[in-house]
């Protein structure tokens, strides 16, 4: 049985591409995630509850396709196959250090810096950080209007000038265009999360001469790595034995 930890477009694919040889395992931060195929939802207790789930059910090797941001997840995968001798292989989704604005937007490590950067001025704030950290915008961007557009809406209470929009990509130019104008956005605050999916407002953020305010993806301990659900695949039908 293969292992795939999802949680994105690729993870989906895979599993669909793999159907009853592989479960897909969410992290169930997620109150109505997209599943396809045998599905398991919830944590493993950490590095060595995935050694112990990793030998219980005689995986024979593992696919990361977590979020690029679930760095705590990566990380235990690649100390748990590491213990439990099972192959393991990331599926990177390229960032979007290539784009061709990228010279153009203010790069920044952690989102206190971002909240800062984003508080400058009277500006109209974009924050499509996802639901969990939605939260932590709150203390310097409490006074500004904040369009917040999620997948699913943050449990936690928001300030009043905030708006909160519930909705999943893909997002198109066009769809941007309407959003930028209806809000005014005046400055935008993402991930690179890559991918063409949620890379519209990109693109319409320099039409509008908005400031796009970018997160640098977090370190990773060192493991074998793919860009694509096809060279997964491959490896798949390759991969090296478990131990």
């Amino acid at each position: 049985m293969i292992l795939i930890l999802g949680g994105t477009a690729e993870g989906r694919r895979l599993a669909a591409a793999l159907g009853g040889g592989a479960v897909l395992s969410l992290a169930g931060r997620t109150e109505d995630p997209l599943t396809v195929g045998d599905t398991r939802r919830g944590g493993f207790g950490g590095a060595e509850g995935l050694v112990s789930h990793l030998r219980e059910h005689r995986v024979e090797a593992v696919l990361d396709a977590t979020h690029p941001f679930a760095a705590t997840m990566s990380a235990n995968a690649v100390a748990a196959c590491a213990r439990a001798g099972v192959p393991l292989l990331r599926v990177v989704r390229p960032g979007w250090g290539g784009h061709p604005l990228a010279a153009t937007w203010r790069w920044v490590d952690s989102h206190a810096e971002a909240a800062a950067a984003a508080a400058e001025g009277e500006r109209t704030v974009l924050l499509t950080v996802g639901r969990q950290h939605t939260v932590d915008y709150v203390p310097a961007l409490a006074g500004h209007r904040v369009v917040a557009r999620v997948a699913e809406a943050p449990s936690q209470t928001l300030p009043a000038g905030w708006e909160v929009l519930t909705v999943r990509g893909p997002f198109t130019v066009d769809g941007e265009r309407e959003l930028f104008r209806r809000y005014g956005i005046g400055v935008v605050v993402t991930k690179d999360s890559g991918g063409a999916a949620t890379e519209a407002k990109l693109t319409v953020a320099e039409e509008y001469g908005a400031e796009v305010i970018v997160l640098r993806r977090p370190d990773l301990p060192r493991a074998d790595e793919v860009a694509s659900v096809e060279d997964a695949l491959a490896w798949v039908r390759h991969r090296p034995t478990a131990t």
